[in-house]
């Protein structure tokens, strides 16, 4: 055994039955800046390897009391993270083959050259560092995923919370607003009546944002059913949906080409239902609303695009767009809780696209948005 004075390259266990041959090894590894320890004997290796830590082993292939290969097997099954090298005579490749079959990384032909063994123990230390480097990484990763699932528990619980604890007292509030005015009417001043359907008003909108916020909070969460998805049949449905809630109220919609896509169809019907009743609501001032959805080549992406000529915005606050609650018209002017466009970004980001807007006040909106292939 021999041990350097400097700080070793690595700790190697060497084995073979020849105690010349192994003497011999220590000896000159030693010199090259390897801690080494050898033995004549496996079960003598084993044993020390079940008290002390290697980096490599480099085992004789054909030994009497335990061959090569049964050595590394039992040694790795020992420390997993333990390299093996075997040493062979040219007679006994084809089993040194094996070897490395049954787990060896190389192996080194008898006699030794000092120029041949010391890249062989380069390159071993190499992949022996990386595949540490690999499971730190992965057990990382694993504890990262852990952590995930511990917060997504929790913001389901949140979710529940929010749902059960909050909506409870508006339904509360809602329903005696309404007992109120229906069965005291008489009783009641006009003015305090109309105070009394704010309050009613309000609670419905509070319950509004609840939803539209849970619907946000759950769409990070909810794992995408992607399949083959026709946007022009799914546009054409939505608009017909839309025309009906407008009634008599004549809108211009034009569907343009619109290409079969690979998504989810429901978190998609949900871009273009936000997309299009905003169209429908911000031109409902117009005396002749005009709606467009279609879609483009530019750069060899598709972009789709819905259009109209109704209130736009001033794009000096386009940056706000799609934040969560963030609204560029009063209530008073346009209904709505500030939510639908952080949801239509998020659905779109998570379909691997991104989406943008121009507009300006009075003059209509365009929303344009990419989806990957």
């Amino acid at each position: 055994m021999t041990t350097p004075s400097a700080a070793p390259l690595a700790r190697l266990l060497i084995v073979d039955d020849e105690a010349a041959q192994m003497n011999a090894l220590c000896e000159t590894l030693a010199d090259a800046g390897y801690a080494t320890i050898g033995f004549t004997s496996a079960t003598k290796a084993l044993a020390l390897l079940r008290e002390e830590s290697f980096d490599l082993v480099l085992t004789d292939l054909l030994m009497p009391d335990i061959d090569g290969i049964t050595l590394l097997r039992e040694a790795q099954a020992i420390d997993p993270d333990l390299l093996g090298i075997v040493m062979t005579g040219h007679a006994a490749i084809d089993t040194a083959i094996e070897a490395m079959k049954a787990g060896a990384l190389d192996y080194v032909l008898k006699p030794f050259r000092l120029s041949v063994i010391l890249p062989v123990l380069a390159r071993a230390l190499n992949v022996r560092r990386m595949r540490i480097e690999i499971a730190q990484l992965q057990q990382r990763l694993r504890e990262h995923v852990n952590e995930l699932e511990a917060a997504n528990k929790e913001l389901e619980s949140f979710s529940y919370s929010v749902s059960h604890d909050l909506r409870a007292p508006l339904r509360a509030i809602s329903s005696y607003s309404t007992m109120l005015v229906q069965d005291f009417a008489t009783q009641i001043p006009s003015e305090a009546q109309q105070l009394l359907g704010k309050v009613t008003d309000n609670a419905h909108r509070m319950g509004e944002l609840i939803e539209h916020l849970l619907h946000f909070a759950q769409l990070s969460r909810q794992a995408l059913a992607r399949q083959p998805v026709d946007l022009s049949v799914l546009v054409r449905e939505t608009v017909e949906e839309l025309c009906k809630e407008a009634g008599s109220r004549a809108v211009d919609v034009r569907i343009g080409a619109l290409p079969t896509v690979v998504g989810d169809a429901v978190l998609l019907r949900q871009v273009f239902v936000n997309l299009l009743s905003n169209s429908f609501k911000f031109t409902r001032n117009k005396a002749r609303a005009l709606i467009e959805v279609s879609s483009r080549q530019q750069n060899n992406e598709t972009i789709f695009f819905v259009r109209d000529n109704g209130a736009g915005f001033n794009m000096q606050y386009a940056n706000k767009l799609f934040g969560v609650f963030q609204r560029l018209h009063g209530n008073a002017e346009f209904e709505g809780t500030g939510i639908g466009l952080s949801l239509v970004q998020r659905i779109i980001q998570r379909h691997g696209g991104r989406i943008w807007a121009e507009a300006s006040p009075g003059n209509g909106a365009l929303f344009e948005f990419t989806l990957s292939a």
